[in-house]
């Protein structure tokens, strides 16, 4: 890998650390309804990108329903998770999507799992398990309640996205339209005071949306996959694991997280673990959606 490519990565690894803290500082801060953020970030996603959604795939059913789990659907329930979560913390737990998407391989596409892999699963789950028993974990462990099943949910899109077939940013157009059709009425149904808190939010909320959605989604995950097409996937993947040390800082720095000792070493621990599910080969699998699960 050359030092621009590098570069390049590290840089969408920031971008994707800084989009959990500010959209921390979105549905905390500013007490933004968090699906109403996740709705208004998709819609933004898929007026950009609105001229990939032609042609409709087939079995458009199917791949509605799978980018909704890989976008809105993990998405939303990670924004209602970081009301009460930290950034850190929930960057830990997020972790928990790889080996979970290994597990659900298994179940459904039958993956075969030797013992290293195993191990591999074993570390990351305890790792989070340690993560979520230290002070800072347990004081937000509703909110980790809710990224728990974000990380469910990405890992389930995950798996079946093997059965799909369509190129990155067609991806991104039709899971930002599917999940701003899903998520606008249930944010209508659940959820109160929108127009008031994005009136209040003014610039703040106007900039945090445009970061999430054109910055995050749009910008970083096409630097991404255009990394992933020069690049062997066994290399950019691991890489991609410097994501949640870098929340784990910004938290500390922007949003005061208080990150213990034990905190970290539970995010060492399951980093440990998912970089041995990473350098496992796998037929079943596209590696780089181990570690990012969300589009």
């Amino acid at each position: 890998m050359s030092a621009r490519s590098f570069f390049l990565l590290t840089f969408v690894c920031i971008l994707w650390a800084l989009n959990v803290v500010v959209s921390r500082l979105v549905v905390d801060g500013l007490g933004v309804p968090p699906l109403w953020f996740a709705a208004l970030r998709s819609l933004v996603v898929v007026l950009v990108l609105a001229r990939y959604l032609r042609p409709v795939p087939s079995r458009w059913p199917w791949v509605a329903l799978i980018t909704f789990m890989i976008s809105g659907g993990s998405f939303g329930l990670l924004f209602v998770g970081l009301r009460d979560a930290t950034p850190s913390a929930a960057a830990v737990v997020s972790l928990s999507g790889a080996p979970l998407t290994v597990v659900f391989a298994i179940l459904i596409l039958k993956e075969k799992v030797r013992w290293r892999r195993g191990i591999g699963i074993a570390l990351s789950f305890l790792g989070v398990a340690v993560a979520i028993a230290s002070p800072s974990g347990w004081s937000s462990s509703v909110g980790l309640i809710f990224v728990g099943a974000s990380a469910i949910v990405g890992a389930l899109g995950s798996v079946w996205l093997k059965t799909i077939e369509l190129p990155p940013l067609r991806l991104q157009a039709w899971a930002g339209l599917v999940s701003a059709i899903v998520l606008l009425p249930l944010s209508a149904l659940t959820e109160s005071g929108q127009a008031a808190s994005v009136a209040a939010g003014g610039w703040r909320f106007a900039a945090g949306l445009a970061f999430s959605a054109l910055v995050v989604s749009v910008f970083a995950h096409t630097v991404y996959f255009r990394l992933l097409r020069d690049h062997d996937a066994n290399l950019i993947a691991p890489l991609t694991l410097m994501t949640p040390i870098f929340t784990i800082v910004a938290g500390a720095a922007i949003t005061g997280d208080e990150v213990g000792l034990q905190l970290l070493v539970g995010a060492l621990i399951a980093v440990s673990g998912v970089m041995v599910i990473l350098v496992r080969p796998s037929r079943e699998l596209f590696k780089p959606l181990l570690v990012r699960t969300r589009i």
